[in-house]
Order: C-alpha cells, then sequence, then structure tokens
C-alpha cells in the first residue's frame, strides 16, 4: 500500500478489531509481561469485554496463553516480526555482514526491531571472546534503557514519540539508568541528529552498547545495528572511534544488499 492509498483510507476499509487486537498484543512489555483481563483493558483503553475476546482469540490461535486469570505472549508472536523482516529480505543480508563485523571487532553484533516499548532482537552475530551478554534472539529489552531503542525511537515520527514518552514508564535498571522523560527526549533527538546512540550500564552494570540504524533503499528505518561490549573493556570514546565506522559501514553494506 503506498502513501496515497493510505490517505484515502476510508472508515469501510479500516478493520477495527485487527487494530485492536494489535493495540493488546502491543500492551504486553518487557516490564509487563504477564498482566490480567482488567490490567490489558487499563493499558489499551479498551472495555473488559471487547479485550476477553481478543485475548481469548490470541490464546485460542497461539499467540498468547491463560493461566488462571493472567495472559501472558507466547513466542509463536515474534512470527509476526520475523514474517514481515523476511519478506523484506533484512534477515537475510544482515547475518552475514553481522557475521563478517563480529569476525573484525571480536565483539557480539546484533539486529533489533521496536515492538511497543521494547525491542526485540531479531538476530545475532557471536564473537570468539567469552562474554557474558545476557541478550538472546527473540529477547526483549526496554527501548528507554538501550541504544538500540534510542536509535528507532529517533526514526518515529513525532507524535508517536510523543505519545510513547506520555505512556512509558522508565524503570530504574541500573544508578545509570535515564529516569527524566525530558533528558530521555533529548537523548532519542541526539541520536536523530547524529545517527548513532551510545548507552553506558543503563540496562545492566559493566556493558555497554552502540547502535545505527538500518536503512531500506528508500531512506525508511527498519531495524538497528547494535554492538555490546564490557565498559571496563572499552570507554564510550573508544566505541566512538574504533565501532562506529566499521558499524556504519556494515549498516550500509546491509543496505546495499537489500
Amino acid at each position: 500500500m503506498n502513501v496515497a492509498e493510505i490517505d484515502d483510507l476510508t472508515d469501510r476499509d479500516y478493520v477495527n478489531s485487527l487494530a485492536r487486537g494489535l493495540d493488546v498484543i502491543c500492551a504486553f512489555t518487557r516490564t509487563r509481561p504477564r498482566m490480567t483481563l482488567s490490567e490489558v483493558a487499563q493499558e489499551t483503553g479498551l472495555t473488559r469485554a471487547t479485550v476477553r475476546r481478543l485475548l481469548l482469540t490470541l490464546v485460542r490461535e497461539g499467540y498468547a496463553e491463560k493461566d488462571e486469570k493472567i495472559f501472558s505472549l507466547k513466542p509463536k508472536v515474534l512470527e509476526l516480526g520475523y514474517s514481515a523482516l523476511s519478506s523484506m529480505g533484512i534477515l537475510d543480508v544482515a547475518q552475514p555482514v553481522m557475521n563478517e563485523l563480529a569476525r573484525t571487532l571480536n565483539e557480539s553484533v546484533f539486529c533489533a526491531v521496536l515492538t511497543g516499548e521494547d525491542v526485540t532482537y531479531v538476530a545475532r552475530a557471536r564473537s570468539d571472546r567469552f562474554v557474558s551478554v545476557s541478550v538472546a534472539v527473540g529477547g526483549r529489552a526496554s527501548a528507554h534503557a538501550v541504544s538500540t531503542g534510542r536509535v528507532l525511537l529517533a526514526a518515529e515520527p513525532e507524535d508517536a514519540l510523543t505519545r510513547y514518552l506520555d505512556r512509558v514508564k522508565l524503570k530504574l535498571f541500573t544508578p545509570h539508568t535515564l529516569t527524566s522523560k525530558a533528558k530521555l527526549r533529548s537523548e532519542i533527538e541526539r541520536a536523530g541528529r547524529e545517527g548513532y546512540s551510545i548507552v553506558d550500564q543503563e540496562l545492566e552494570i559493566g556493558l555497554g552498547s552502540i547502535s545505527v540504524p538500518i536503512r531500506s533503499a528508500e531512506g525508511r528505518v527498519m531495524a538497528a545495528l547494535n554492538v555490546c561490549c564490557p565498559s571496563s573493556r572499552m570507554t564510550q570514546d573508544e566505541m566512538r572511534k574504533q565501532i562506529l565506522p566499521q558499524l556504519l559501514a556494515a549498516s550500509q553494506a546491509i543496505t546495499s544488499g537489500l
């Protein structure tokens, strides 16, 4: 669907139940992985009756599960994101580039997408160096506390970013985590201007990361490319000088291959 078709979308074309179902899926985040029906209704602003029907449909289709009164998403929901990325060809193109980057830097490399208030890691390339990085394919992290999140949020339209900042609860993971929404907006805008983001020990003590956007051939941000490494081994300035140029080159290589 092109922009003109989206602009011409009528009420008759709009599938309200699909939109509400997506709202329900996006209500589940890393900080809210399990919720009652009432909690989902509160998060989405939908009625309990509507939420009940949508949740039970997701359960029946295998995208969610119910444990007494508690609902949670199942791994099958990740297929929605993987299908979209696979149809764009990004994972097939990105993986060999990430593997080469991991070998060159001898650091772990990740690809992530924005999923509501979280980022979801959709690809990983391991280095030969043993490092305990608690990130796995399919894993999620709060977008506000990671460099991938700030890069991806910087690409969001202004109204979408404002809605995110209005609703997000900035959980304190470490003493370094930004919990000021004004400061977070400033860092997101900075990531947009500079084309990269560095976050040091905001999600996990001792872990730093740097991310850049991956763009489509048309210039739209599709995902974020990320390198994680211990803060004790590499400072932010060293990341900027040693990792950023190669990270940008890898991102461009992925874009060129799409």
